[in-house]
């Protein structure tokens, strides 16, 4: 899509929610390859809403008559689930932990896994665990017979030389913390199952996707507004537009394979925190303040594969920065859920 394409600001969540939900051509390629159902695992997540929506809305294109299904504890969202359900999903609420559960829920041929655990993750390292790891053994089991994209995360790289270009899949993965390694081992579940049960899989390693209500651009565009002094210790990262994320989801979906595919999601730059702070302050007007100094490393991965396969990102740095500072200074909703991606040790 063209910059046309987009508007110069955004109002509100109704329209917000209908960007993030809009499939882009490709996408609709993409699911109309796909026969039967499709299954959203753990979609009450902030990603989860509008990736559903937008296959809904990518089916309808494509005019294949399918089954969109989420699932979800639903249990502090009650609203989330009539909201899904009034845009043509189907939701079934209940723990995935559960094994009987997960027995119950209807055979789709495509799957969608979403659920998992971070924030929290230190100091709960056992649920951690279970969520990232033993579930998605319960998943695999489950829907044997199916098509698998699961989300796993650049954290599972670890730190790599910020001068460089980024980890690329397939590097040997070096997790810091408990979270990582869980999400390592989330993957290396997918894969073995993936392998022994000829499960066609695509492992999306996202880091970070960005709405106006959350993400890195999100927090810094925060922090400038307020008068925070910005910390510059990770003093680099990727970004890619959350629609951009869902669409290269449902890509990976109809690619998927034996062994896996892994894939990097994110944005092709690499983006420097000190720049992206000064641009938000000249976009808002205001002063901005450093502390500490950027670090020889960071979390960056790189996204050549992903677009070599399907083209650079619909929506680019300039118009996510624009948005954002224009949603801030109107003072517009967030999820008040900062990313902490300036965390260092692994702990989150």
């Amino acid at each position: 899509m063209t910059s046309s394409a987009w508007p110069e600001a955004i109002g509100d969540v109704e329209e917000l929610d209908d960007l993030l939900s809009r499939p882009t051509p490709a996408a609709i390629r993409a699911i109309g390859r796909l026969q039967g159902d499709l299954i959203v695992l753990g979609v009450g997540g902030k990603m989860g809403p509008t990736l559903a929506r937008m296959a809904r809305r990518a089916s309808d294109a494509a005019g294949v008559s399918r089954r969109i299904i989420g699932v979800s504890r639903f249990g502090g969202s009650p609203a989330s689930r009539a909201h899904l359900e009034a845009h043509g999903i189907e939701t079934i609420a209940g723990d995935l932990l559960d094994q009987e559960f997960v027995a119950s829920l209807p055979d789709v041929p495509n799957v969608i896994f979403m659920a998992g655990m971070k924030f929290g993750a230190t100091g709960n390292e056992p649920l951690t665990w279970a969520e990232n790891t033993y579930l998605p053994s319960l998943v695999c089991r489950r829907f044997r017979r199916s098509r698998i994209a699961a989300f796993s995360t650049g954290n599972v790289y670890g730190n790599v030389p910020a001068a460089g270009g980024g980890s690329v899949e397939t590097d040997v993965p070096h997790p810091c913390g408990e979270y990582a390694m869980s999400c390592l081992g989330r993957e290396r579940i997918f894969e073995y199952f993936s392998r022994t049960g000829g499960i066609p899989t695509a492992v999306i390693r996202l880091n970070y996707a960005i709405e106006m209500r959350y993400g890195v651009l999100v927090d810094l565009a925060q922090k400038v507004h307020a008068g925070l002094p910005i910390d510059l210790a990770m003093g680099y990262a990727n970004v890619i537009w959350q629609g951009d994320a869902s669409a290269a989801t449902l890509y990976a979906l109809a690619d998927a394979g034996v062994p896996p595919l892994f894939l990097n999601v994110t944005g092709p730059e690499r983006l420097s925190v000190r720049d992206l702070a000064a641009r938000f302050g000249r976009l808002m007007g205001k002063p901005v303040r450093f502390t500490g100094s950027e670090a020889a490393d960071a979390l960056l991965s790189n996204a050549a594969e992903a677009v070599r396969r399907y083209g650079p990102p619909a929506v680019g740095l300039d118009l996510m920065m624009q948005w954002i500072a224009r949603w801030i200074a109107a003072g517009g909703p967030t999820l008040g859920k900062p990313t902490h991606f300036e965390v260092r040790d692994g702990k989150f």
